[in-house]
């Protein structure tokens, strides 16, 4: 005995014939109660399941029922949509501490030029933009003023040589150099022992 419930599945559009199919298969006194109720709700329905519309015409008398191909003409298959999956309550706690986690990471970024140093931790060398152009402008203004020093110099001893005060002014660019050199190291060093020494206080 069929249900008057509509069955799960497959389903096709109502058309005209179809409806009139169901229609006259609610008034239909050959058949059960249960399949002429389930006719009559199926008769406003937009979709019909095609279990419940097949069940009912295979219950219908040969001489009242069109064929099933005729019936079915015209009518497309309606596809029950996906159920949209659910995330579980852990993975959306995951997911929030991630975006919270990225959120931060972004802001760090951002502020990063802006925000002053930490006390506990030392300023690196060369952490910004500004460090690496004002030591590199300086670095050129020392070798610059390293070869003008040599070059007039070589150039008052050995009476106006061009080679030789060409010469005086190389050697006057590598020594700026060497100073340059000497004095990052000097700074570097005291910078280290400065963040150390208020360090090795606090840990005693």
């Amino acid at each position: 005995m069929a249900t008057t419930t509509a069955a799960p599945g497959l389903a096709v559009a109502a058309t005209d014939p179809i409806r009139s199919f169901l229609s006259s298969a609610a008034a239909s006194v050959d058949l059960d109660t249960d399949l002429r109720d389930l006719a009559a709700d199926l008769t406003s329905d937009p979709a019909v399941p095609y279990r419940s519309l097949r069940a009912i015409w295979c219950a219908t008398t040969s001489d009242t029922r069109p064929p099933l191909r005729d019936l079915l003409q015209g009518a497309d298959f309606v596809l029950p949509s996906p159920k949209p999956r659910e995330k579980s309550d852990e993975l959306k706690a995951r997911l929030e501490k991630l975006r919270e986690i990225q959120e931060r990471k972004e802001y760090a970024e951002l502020v990063r030029d802006v925000a002053p140093p930490s006390k506990d931790e030392a300023p690196e060398p060369f952490s910004s933009y500004k460090d690496q152009i004002g030591f590199g402008l300086h670095v050129v203004v020392i070798m610059f003023t390293g070869y003008l020093v040599g070059f007039s110099m070589f150039k008052a001893l050995f009476n106006n040589s061009a080679v030789l005060s060409a010469a005086g002014g190389i050697l006057g660019l590598v020594g700026g150099m060497l100073v340059e050199t000497v004095l990052f190291i000097i700074r570097s060093s005291s910078k280290e022992l400065a963040s150390s020494v208020p360090r090795s206080k606090k840990d005693q």
